[in-house]
């Protein structure tokens, strides 16, 4: 019995998803955003959880968006429940790269507080992308509990996502530059100058701001 031709595609793609080889994959992704089907989503979403190169996982997103977001998106949401780190992450980059501020209240504080960095930086992008208009106050609020987390790359991307909201971010920021954790009243500093001064670098910024810590000043001192 001859299979229909929309099984049989489905099952092409599929086998280029899983192709071993990265170049194989990249295409079957770009061949599925270039004619999209919503019988690929699916399979594309159960890709980007497992994806191991960058610039594959950046063409299943875009792969993604070429889709109706009120069929993507249901799905992507559900994907923020799961247990694979990658799969939270990428279907928070996904939702950003859609942008459709609905889907904003999936982003909850369980996600912006993240024990992965790499979930966390994503939630935080996310967030910052679609956060309606009003609630920027309660998102900064909670962006502010995690100041002086992690390395360079995460503490650079809360500071990124707290001057994209701008002078909402002010009264947070000042509240954490009194923190009694000097890793948190640092990071805090160096964002509020990055907020007033974009063109100054962050890490000028975190050298300045240990500096001001150090010697027990606060930024309008140093």
């Amino acid at each position: 019995m001859t299979m229909p031709q929309q099984d049989t595609n489905t099952s092409r793609g599929r086998q280029g998803l899983e192709n071993n080889s990265p170049s194989v994959r990249l295409r079957a992704a770009l061949a599925v955003g270039t004619s999209p089907d919503e019988e690929f989503i699916d399979l594309l979403i159960e890709r980007c959880a497992v994806e191991s190169e960058f610039f594959v996982r950046d063409m299943l997103t875009w792969a993604l968006t070429r889709h109706p977001s009120s069929t993507t998106i249901p799905r992507l949401i559900d994907e923020l429940g799961s247990e694979r780190t990658q799969a939270r992450s990428q279907a928070l980059h996904t939702l950003s790269k859609i942008g459709d501020r609905q889907a904003y209240s999936a982003i909850t504080r369980a996600l912006l507080t993240d024990t992965d960095d790499e979930v966390a930086r994503s939630a935080w992008r996310a967030a910052v992308a679609l956060v309606p208009e009003g609630e920027g106050p309660e998102l900064a609020d909670v962006l502010a509990t995690q100041l002086g987390r992690g390395e360079r790359e995460t503490q650079l991307s809360l500071s990124r996502a707290m001057i994209a909201l701008g002078e909402t971010a002010v009264r947070p920021l000042r509240t954490a530059m009194m923190d009694v954790d000097p890793h948190v009243r640092q990071h805090a500093i160096a964002t509020e100058r990055l907020l007033r001064d974009p063109d100054a670098g962050f890490e000028f910024a975190i050298e300045e701001a240990k500096r001001i810590v150090a010697l027990g000043t606060n930024s309008q001192d140093g």
